[in-house]
């Protein structure tokens, strides 16, 4: 039995963060129920067209999911959206502008007195707690903006220009502290019967993220220094070119692996002894010298011998692979970790979530816009005449 099968989640979501909370949800069993606008629904879905004419983002954080479309502020779709609520859902989830949620009725306070088992995640860009709401509540929040204002973009990129994270990392954290929070309440509502209020912060969750830099930065002192895709405090770990022009990533933790770094890839034993790097400190400190060192000892060796030096002295490497070389990447294909799930264009492939279980993730497909609005609606009691009603009058 998949763990959350038999859990109804009802979410009021658009872009990532939510979404990708609410497809953790899916994966685990959970029947989650998309609430979206009539008019186009997710604005994600018309993101890009790169996925057989799907948003790529749509269908990375939706699969497995039921799309109702309603238009929440028609009164007869807002009766819809409340009994949804009161008689299906065990969890409400949301990523709306502060506030609009309880005025939509479907806030915490209002929905809790009638259903005290029930749980509401609220995502916002900057949290929104009534009691200490902050000068940033009301601000617009996208993943960049928060990237930035958590310090992450100050600490990323190279010495001459900050950089952001190719994914939304922002969103994802937001959507994972979401889906963790959610996980909890439910373990405690198996216990108490009493549901409870998560308020999640993107700022709060990507700042927890960059926490190591903060600490590294802590009274003041220097933030470490933006150093590409080299570590900024660990020396040496990162890119380094090969003598064919291809590129090799490799890092050493300890100063075991730097004699061992020395005597079998560089094959210069003598260089661990060098007092300008016998401690990482020092290492880091001489960075610009020890490079070029390496460089050098690497540009008589293709990609491919450095690897295999690498290899046999135990020293950690990566290839700096392209996203086509991921969707071929051997080990993902080793452990079988790619599917298929549906979609409106046909099946498409899906990477399996990280973690296994006995009966495996529920792997649905990805729905079309107002898919299921009939169904849910007879699921609710309404006859074929009250919907059609409800189409003719533009709530659903």
């Amino acid at each position: 039995m998949q763990p959350l099968k038999g859990i109804t989640v009802v979410t009021l979501e658009h872009a990532i963060a939510a979404p990708f909370a609410t497809r953790q949800l899916a994966d685990l069993g959970a029947r989650v129920i998309k609430i979206e606008r009539p008019d186009g629904g997710d604005f994600a879905r018309g993101y890009d067209q790169r996925v057989r004419g799907l948003a790529s983002h749509f269908v990375w954080t939706n699969r497995s999911k039921e799309s109702l479309t309603l238009d929440v502020k028609h009164p007869e779709a807002a009766k819809v959206l409340e009994r949804l609520v009161l008689e299906k859902a065990d969890v409400v989830v949301q990523n709306l502008a502060p506030g609009a949620a309880a005025r939509l009725g479907v806030g915490y306070d209002a929905l809790s007195r009638r259903k005290p088992g029930l749980i509401v995640c609220d995502i916002s860009g900057y949290g929104d707690d009534p009691v200490s709401p902050g000068p940033y509540r009301d601000k617009k929040a996208y993943d960049l903006l928060i990237q930035s204002e958590a310090g992450f973009v100050s600490v990323t990129g190279t010495a001459e220009e900050p950089c952001k994270a190719g994914p939304s990392i922002a969103d994802i954290a937001a959507g994972m502290y979401a889906y963790t929070n959610i996980l909890a309440a439910l373990m405690q509502r198996s216990q108490t019967g009493q549901g409870q209020r998560i308020d999640i912060s993107m700022l709060e969750s990507l700042a927890e993220w960059t926490s190591y830099p903060l600490y590294y930065a802590f009274e003041g002192a220097a933030p470490p220094p933006r150093t590409g895709a080299s570590h900024a405090t660990i020396y040496p770990y990162g890119p380094f070119p090969a003598g064919d022009g291809a590129t090799v990533m490799l890092g050493l933790q300890n100063e075991r692996e730097w004699v061992s770094f020395c005597e079998n890839v560089l094959q210069q034993p003598a260089l661990a002894t060098d007092p300008r790097f016998t401690a990482n400190f020092k290492r880091v400190a001489e960075r610009v010298a020890l490079r070029r060192i390496i460089v050098d000892a690497f540009a008589s060796l293709t990609a491919t011998q450095v690897v295999q030096r690498l290899e046999q002295a135990q020293i950690a490497n990566a290839q700096v692979n392209t996203m086509a070389e991921v969707w071929a990447h051997p080990q993902l294909q080793a452990r079988g970790r790619w599917t298929e799930v549906g979609s409106p264009q046909g099946p498409l492939p899906a990477m399996l979530p990280p973690g296994s279980w006995d009966t495996g993730p529920r792997m649905d497909p990805v729905p079309a816009l107002g898919q299921h609005t009939d169904a849910i609606l007879a699921e609710l009691g309404y006859g074929a005449a009250d919907i059609e009603n409800l189409h003719a009058s533009q709530a659903v």
